[in-house]
């Protein structure tokens, strides 16, 4: 599967669509941010306010918190600290999962109009489960998907094309006829190694690159334009 460089339509038709979902279909990093700045209120450190949050989305929550406590992506906390932090954020994080995140324009027409087209979806992210389940029920998109991978899942997550690759076989579809949809490096380079195209969308994290940098084969503004692609 393809996309026609002529037509900017896919040659085939996918049979199953992964999206990401931390800065492609929700903009969380509202109730991530007061998460993890009351964390640090609890701990006696300064916060980092939501712009500083908002580029270390979409490694996982512990990934998130280990930054949160050094203020680098390079740099290890103590452990007993990041423990204890952990703990902290768990807790304030599954009271606050969807106060303040809110769908991105375009993500309700777009899966509204996949669904009604017969596409089958998933959700393929590196947020606990114990996140995800909540969070898609409250935004009304779960029952929209037919399988859902989170970073608990399994034993890898992305960039590791693991979780993409048990979502295909899960639902009995090749990686072929497969597309992957997503905001960061992450998603381009474990839909790359699950041998299946990705589109990637400007508006979301990407630790604050620009995602066709990661070169997916098509950039969206909206996932309202699915329709015209597909």
């Amino acid at each position: 599967m393809h996309l026609d460089p002529r037509t900017k339509r896919w040659a085939r038709k996918p049979k199953l669509i992964l999206f990401d979902l931390d800065g492609t279909l929700v903009d969380s990093v509202p109730d991530l941010a007061y998460s993890i700045d009351a964390m640090l209120e609890r701990l006696g450190m300064p916060p980092h306010g939501v712009e500083k949050v908002k580029r270390w989305v979409g490694k996982g929550a512990e990934r998130l918190v280990r930054h949160a406590l050094t203020g680098a992506a390079d740099e290890e906390p103590d452990e007993l600290l990041f423990r204890k932090a952990f703990a902290i954020f768990s807790d304030l994080y599954a009271q606050n999962t969807c106060c303040q995140s809110r769908l991105y324009p375009g993500v309700r027409e777009g899966i509204d109009y996949l669904l009604q087209s017969g596409y089958a979806l998933g959700c393929i992210t590196n947020k606990r489960q114990r996140f995800t389940q909540p969070l898609l029920r409250s935004l009304g998109l779960l029952s929209g998907f037919s399988v859902v991978v989170s970073g608990d899942s399994l034993a890898e997550k992305k960039p590791s094309p693991e979780p993409l690759l048990y979502a295909t076989q899960n639902l009995g579809v090749s990686a072929e006829d497969s597309l992957m949809v997503g905001d960061s490096i992450n998603d381009v380079l474990a839909a790359r190694a699950a041998g299946m195209p990705v589109i990637g969308v400007c508006y979301g994290y990407n630790y604050g690159e620009d995602i066709a940098e990661a070169h997916p084969d098509y950039v969206l503004d909206s996932l309202a334009e699915l329709k015209g692609l597909l």
